[in-house]
């Protein structure tokens, strides 16, 4: 591809994202109360995608190779308990993020 086409991929890549995160605002924000499916939608899917992401990072664990699933277990305590003393999706995300990487990283090499 030469530069036009890559700025033109790019232009509506970005085109499209655009309006698929502003659109549900400029339709709903005419009319005055959301629809009882987006509320319900609203309050439960943070927590399956938390779910998801649980299940997604822990699928490939296998207890009987080194490291035996130990940073994994370990980095989910510290999401899990900061999780339950701050109660904030990313603060909790980022410190299990963090403690997997020093861990991988610098202890179990």
């Amino acid at each position: 591809m030469n530069d036009f086409e890559m700025m033109a991929v790019i232009f509506v890549v970005a085109a499209g994202t655009m309006v698929t995160r502003f659109a549900p605002f400029a339709f709903f924000m005419s009319k005055g109360e959301l629809p009882p499916v987006l509320t319900y939608l609203g309050n439960v899917l943070p927590a399956a995608v938390m779910g998801l992401l649980v299940v997604y990072a822990l699928k490939d664990v296998s207890p009987l190779a080194y490291p035996f699933g130990i940073p994994e277990a370990l980095s989910l305590v510290v999401t899990v308990g900061i999780h339950l003393w701050k109660k904030h999706f990313l603060v909790s995300m980022f410190a299990g993020t963090f403690c997997y990487m020093i861990l991988v990283q610098t202890v179990f090499v």
